[in-house]
């Protein structure tokens, strides 16, 4: 057997889908499981909506995830002669023809179908007509010749044998009345040049693979294997595209999720190894197989993601975290400070505490990254002259204490409950507020050991706050 090798093969039209990086993944994976080659073909063959930005973020959003891609990325532009070879090659043998069939025949066939409710099939007119009777006005296109007499079997490695009428599969076009190929040829070809020996894609594709066995078979090419994975449907069930919120990897970044965390909770969207939950990335790669692809839609839910990112966040090393909030908040916040780095690694312990993403934390945090407070103004409308007071007090006897700690803080605080008749809330609220700017964060504690003496003094004088 061939050394294993697959691809992930995305038109560069547009932000990359959550769907095709789920497909990206099991690709990835199942080469590097198998000691094999992963490739990343760019099918950039529509011009007018080819992007060269959106290539390049295909490739970093890749990148982003841990995936990475043997060689040179292959530009499907750049291969147009080879499929248009190996149309004029169908032609010469008997495997293609060519159609005269005007725009305005289509169409009536195509209106014909709608009146009747049925699915459009070209009724194969120049199938066999010489053309010697073809008209001197018209630019053909090319058209496939597919079988018509009996079943095709498609023995997918997820869904199982997969049998089809060969009747209802048309006679596809293969190169347009420009001269340009199509979808099912191009792919075709490229997979047989990249010696692709498994093609894993959404079972969305599973009429393409029909149309693309009979091109292999034709050319007497060795078939690759095929696995269609179920595709991913929204919460209510619905199939998941473009349109739907968070369905872009960069979603998914701005909103700051680790990139460990969303790749574990796509291995285990429609992938199952026993009941094991969480995965290191040796890991995925040791177990991953495609009999643990399910046969069923997955539905992409948000809180899971969430739940999953959290994990992370509690449990990856502080440094690691460090990093990945510091590269999220440059890209999407405010990028932080060299004489704040030790404050925020320090704090880190409580700042994660109760976030479920990098924004979170940052929220957490931004008293601490911002050089300047940001009042909440319906926040700063509870430093009424009794919390104003509390700030006062509290102020004084700070400024006695030597070393921070919850030790050396809680004294003030309940001596301060007592003078002022309040309980915990009625000192440790005006004191975030006037330290972080909002009455929700971190513990208050945790906030004035984190700031440092001189830093919570210059806050709690604050004019704002008089």
């Amino acid at each position: 057997m061939s050394k294993v090798a697959t691809r992930f093969a995305p038109s560069p039209t547009g932000a990359l889908h959550i769907g095709g990086v789920r497909t990206a993944l099991f690709n990835w994976l199942f080469s590097k499981n198998q000691k094999g080659t992963f490739h990343l073909r760019i099918e950039d063959t529509d011009k007018e909506r080819s992007k060269d930005e959106h290539k390049i973020q295909i490739i970093q959003s890749l990148k982003w995830l841990g995936i990475e891609h043997d060689g040179e990325e292959y530009i499907q532009s750049t291969k147009i002669n080879d499929h248009i070879n190996v149309a004029n090659e169908l032609l010469k043998n008997g495997n293609a023809y060519k159609c005269y069939c005007s725009s305005e025949e289509i169409e009536e066939q195509k209106k014909r179908a709608r009146q009747k409710k049925l699915p459009y099939i070209y009724n194969r007119k120049w199938r066999d007509i010489p053309e010697s009777e073809a008209p001197k006005d018209i630019n053909p296109v090319i058209r496939f010749k597919s079988k018509i007499e009996g079943s095709t079997v498609l023995k997918d490695l997820v869904q199982g044998d997969v049998e089809i009428d060969n009747k209802t599969i048309e006679d596809f076009i293969i190169l347009r009345n420009d001269g340009t190929p199509t979808y099912n040829l191009s792919a075709t070809v490229d997979d047989h040049q990249m010696n692709m020996t498994h093609i894993i894609r959404g079972d969305d594709h599973k009429i393409n693979t029909f149309k693309q066995m009979q091109i292999y078979l034709a050319m007497k090419w060795d078939l690759p294997k095929f696995a269609h994975i179920p595709l991913i449907h929204t919460i209510e069930g619905k199939k998941l595209s473009k349109r739907d919120n968070a369905s872009t990897l960069e979603d998914y970044s701005k909103i700051g999720i680790i990139p460990d965390a969303l790749r574990n909770y796509l291995l285990r969207l429609g992938w199952s190894f026993e009941d094991k939950e969480i995965f290191t990335l040796d890991e995925s790669i040791k177990h991953f197989n495609i009999e643990g692809i399910g046969k069923s839609p997955s539905k992409l839910d948000m809180s899971r993601i969430l739940s999953m990112n959290e994990h992370y966040i509690k449990n990856i090393d502080e440094n690691d975290l460090f990093n990945q909030l510091a590269e999220y908040c440059k890209l999407y916040k405010s990028e932080i400070q060299s004489d704040k780095k030790d404050k925020i690694k320090k704090s880190l312990t409580f700042l994660k505490n109760k976030a479920k993403t990098l924004e979170d934390i940052f929220n957490n945090g931004q008293y601490i990254i911002l050089d300047e407070i940001d009042f909440n103004q319906d926040d700063i409308k509870l430093i009424d002259d009794k919390a104003k007071k509390v700030i006062s007090d509290f102020t004084v006897q700070f400024a006695t204490v030597d070393k921070l700690s919850k030790e050396t803080l809680e004294p003030i605080v309940n001596e301060l409950i007592k003078s002022n008749s309040t309980n915990f809330k009625g000192v440790g609220q005006p004191l975030r507020i006037a330290l972080t700017g909002s009455k929700f964060g971190p513990g208050i504690y945790d906030i004035i050991i984190s700031l440092g003496k001189e830093e919570v003094t210059k806050r709690l004088t604050n004019k704002e706050l008089s």
